[in-house]
């Protein structure tokens, strides 16, 4: 079968941080409220940070501040690690995408694999104890629709994913409903679908999937999703509404009307652990969430704005918070539909009274590390998922595993 191109109605999407796709070029912020915060494990606070001491920083102010800066955000990354959506050991090979014919071989290569999406972006995926990997097929074997070059290996494997056309996707039988966000999910939804997840092979979601795949399988299938969700929402030319064609192997469409050039929107979004001067951590309850749903806080990247002025907004209109020290320490892909998160650590700075801003933010709360595993041992929160940046954030700040349910 060779590669073919599946275009179905633009889709409205609630944020998850990101939603409702639209064309870069009349993009639209999406609400806040949606927005899913990222994970990041806890650095320690770039305040108590003493870099070791070198001849050169003990005689130059200036050199020293520069190296204790490099060393926080070093210790940042070294402890963010493991997020779940970062992962890959797969080459793009994007310097392929524009090699009709390296393309056309790459498929017909009997070692190529596959990962096909249904329409709502779930795969096949076996699952075993405490693991799980995507089930790949060769392209003979694939269904048509979409196909995009996702990378090559070490080995030299090739592997694409193709979204199935809607028309191919069975309607779901039996009386199971989508699954309700990680963030939205009540203890009782979280237990009903532990007790019927186990072992075999059956479709399931990026979300679902993700901390328990591989590199290579976490990364092939993060890059799928990515690229499914922008070609089932971006179906038109935005400047005369024709149909788009798709090249560069899937990694962008061309209007054949006006010759314009499309490519997958990313929207970036912040999210940032906030500690005062004590190294509490400040969590909130966004008020779509359930009750006990707590995270850090997050927010779209506006047009003219910096990521770190966009922390720093976010935080003073969902909080009444000021933050100084505002430091990057790492990101990770959430293409639910198309964010990218950038994690964050802060410092609040002058009055720390709490003032929600009562419309996106429902409560939010100081927690020493001594009240947040109480509260979490006594179910009184509820943390974001280990899949998420947030949980990683809070995590790192904590000092080791989390404790309680997800």
């Amino acid at each position: 079968m060779s590669p073919a191109e599946t275009r179905g109605p633009a889709e409205t999407r609630e944020p998850e941080p990101a939603e409702t796709p639209e064309p870069a070029e009349t993009r639209e912020p999406e609400p806040a409220e949606t927005r899913k915060p990222a994970e990041s494990p806890e650095p320690e606070p770039a305040e108590t940070r003493e870099p070791a001491e070198t001849p050169a920083a003990a005689g130059d102010p200036a050199q020293a501040s520069a190296q204790a800066r490099a060393q926080a955000q070093a210790q940042d990354f070294a402890e963010l690690g493991g997020l779940m959506l970062a992962r890959s050991t797969v080459d793009r090979v994007s310097v392929r995408r524009g090699d009709p014919e390296w393309v056309a071989a790459a498929w017909a290569d009997p070692r190529t694999r596959v990962v096909v999406l249904d329409t709502t972006g779930q795969a096949v995926v076996r699952f075993g104890d405490n693991q799980a990997e995507l089930v790949l097929v060769p392209p003979g074997e694939a269904p048509d629709g979409l196909s995009f070059l996702l990378g090559v290996d070490d080995d030299g494997v090739t592997y694409f994913g193709v979204l199935e056309r809607p028309a191919d996707t069975p309607e779901p039988s039996g009386p199971d409903e989508e699954p309700a966000r990680p963030e939205q999910q009540t203890t009782q939804q979280q237990a009903a679908w532990l007790a019927k997840a186990g072992p075999g092979e059956r479709k399931a979601g990026l979300r679902e999937a993700a901390a328990l795949l591989g590199d290579r399988d976490a990364g092939l299938f993060t890059h799928a999703v990515a690229l499914a969700n922008w070609h089932v929402s971006h179906t038109h030319c935005p400047r005369c509404g024709a149909l788009t064609e798709t090249f560069a192997a899937g990694h962008a469409q061309r209007c054949p009307v006006d010759g314009s050039e499309h490519f997958p929107r990313i929207d970036p979004a912040v999210i940032m652990l906030v500690t005062d001067q004590d190294d509490r951590c400040l969590l909130a309850r966004n008020r779509r969430w359930p009750q006990r749903r707590v995270s850090i806080l997050a927010g779209f990247v506006e047009p003219g704005e910096s990521a770190e002025q966009a922390v720093a907004r976010e935080v003073s209109e969902e909080t009444g918070i000021a933050v100084s020290r505002v430091r990057y320490v790492g990101s990770q892909p959430w293409p639910m539909p198309q964010s990218l998160m950038l994690g964050f650590r802060a410092v609040a700075s002058g009055d720390l009274s709490l003032r929600v801003d009562d419309e996106e933010i429902a409560e939010a709360q100081w927690y020493s590390r001594d009240e947040l595993r109480a509260a979490l041992a006594a179910g009184d929160i509820l943390l974001p998922p280990p899949v998420s940046i947030a949980h990683q954030l809070i995590q790192s700040w904590y000092g080791g595993e989390l404790p309680g349910a997800w």
